[in-house]
């Protein structure tokens, strides 16, 4: 009875032993053949794809022509891939994450570029309206008007009177002729006075009061401050010497400091409009009259000119002006909002927006930007999307990805393409 026991207990132990091995034999079978028809179908149905080069996630700058272990972290690289014919590689987000992520975009617009700049300019006099009043001929100071430097005169304003002996002897010669009535000795005797330098004011004086007037007072020719006053009483003065020099205020300049790196958008002509701290809510409008050849060696500006209108003599010399200079581009141009532009430090890039949550970083040009907005030389089209508000999360996203990006008119990136990113740190990785 126990030995049909036993014999019953070891039929049952090699059934089941048979039939696991039986089990797995058949398992193996369908494992090993799952692979081969897996293969076979993705040699069918999946090109081969051909990596552009290997990267470290962490330090996507550095690029490799095989794959290996990164030499800056304890990692093996990874291989970029080409995204297709004719495509760039982008960075996808879902399209549900655009609101989350705080994603804005705008439209790449051409058109007339307005632009300003705000500079800062000191009011100056205008050399161009000055008054020089010189000797005509030798004479004696006898007496000077309460004058100074720096006084501001009306036009005709008496700064002076001299004795000229000279004149004595001309003027009684031609009163003598006068009296006589000899019209050719007397017109002779009238040209004899304008050679000694006598006005034709004081000649005319001379002729119609019968009296010598051998005193010459100087006087400033026109409104003005007056600049040098060279005479005292007692000074003798000979022809030519240099009296007075009066310099007009009836307008004045404004001379502007223009920064190096704007020097090259500034046009004779260009509209100005200046604010003085001195009278509150007064705009002064001019236009830029000259630009002075040579820039300051101290601060890097360069000067430019702009003559304002001065009728009431309230804008004085050395008062300060917040000046902006305006500008319109001559020809339409693309132009995107200025945070849109990320700037690396050697080049700029935008975040280009494409089809539904894939976005591509390209790199423009930048121009002039003002208020808001960058004008684009090179880069973009009429009509694109780029990214405003989250372009920065795309940027690290793409770096970590070593997405590379270039401007439009290039060809696909190739394996010795530059990286898109530049980071600090030390770039003399080298292949392990």
């Amino acid at each position: 009875m126990k030995l049909e026991k036993w014999n019953g207990a070891l039929l049952v132990s090699l059934s089941l032993a048979l039939g696991v091995a039986g089990g797995y034999g058949f398992a193996y079978q369908r494992m090993s053949a799952a692979p081969n028809a897996v293969a076979e179908q993705d040699i069918n149905t999946v090109p081969e794809r051909k990596a552009l080069y290997w990267y470290d996630p962490m330090y996507p700058q550095q690029k490799f022509d095989k794959p290996g272990k990164s030499p800056f972290m304890d990692m093996q690289l990874v291989p970029q891939y080409a995204s297709g014919a004719g495509d760039r590689a982008t960075v996808s987000i879902d399209p549900g994450l655009t609101q989350n992520l705080g994603l804005r975009f705008a439209t790449v617009t051409r058109g007339t570029f307005h632009s300003s700049l705000d500079v800062t300019g000191v009011l100056a006099l205008n050399e161009r309206d000055v008054a020089v009043i010189q000797a005509r001929t030798v004479g004696f100071v006898e007496r000077v008007y309460a004058h100074a430097p720096g006084d501001v005169l009306n036009a005709n304003a008496a700064l002076a009177d001299i004795l000229v002996p000279e004149w004595a002897a001309a003027q009684t010669e031609f009163l003598a002729l006068k009296r006589n009535g000899d019209a050719e000795l007397l017109a002779a005797a009238r040209q004899r006075l304008r050679l000694t330098g006598m006005p034709a004011a004081l000649i005319t004086q001379i002729e119609r009061s019968g009296k010598v007037q051998p005193y010459l007072t100087l006087t400033s020719p026109i409104a003005g401050v007056l600049q040098a006053l060279n005479v005292r009483t007692g000074m003798t003065v000979a022809t030519g010497d240099t009296l007075a020099r009066v310099n007009g205020l009836s307008s004045v300049w404004l001379l502007v400091a223009v920064p190096e790196s704007h020097a090259g958008t500034i046009t004779v002509g260009q509209t100005v409009e200046a604010r003085l701290p001195a009278f509150p809510g007064t705009v002064l409008n001019g236009e830029v009259s000259a630009i002075l050849p040579e820039t300051s060696a101290d601060s890097r500006t360069l000067r430019v000119r702009v003559e304002l209108p001065n009728p009431d003599g309230h804008l004085r010399p050395g008062l300060t002006a917040q000046v902006r200079l305006n500008r319109s581009s001559e020809h339409s141009v693309l132009w995107v909002p200025s945070e849109a532009v990320i700037r690396t430090g050697r080049r700029a890039l935008v975040m280009l927006a494409e089809d539904t949550g894939h976005y591509r970083p390209v790199e423009v040009q930048p121009g002039q930007e003002s208020d808001g907005k960058t004008a684009i030389l090179k880069g973009l089209e009429e009509g694109w999307k780029v990214v405003t508000s989250g372009q920065f999360l795309l940027d690290s996203e793409a770096s970590l990805k070593g997405i590379v990006a270039s401007t439009e008119d290039e060809s696909p990136p190739s394996a010795a393409a530059a990286g898109i990113h530049e980071a600090d740190g030390d770039k003399s990785g080298s292949q392990p």
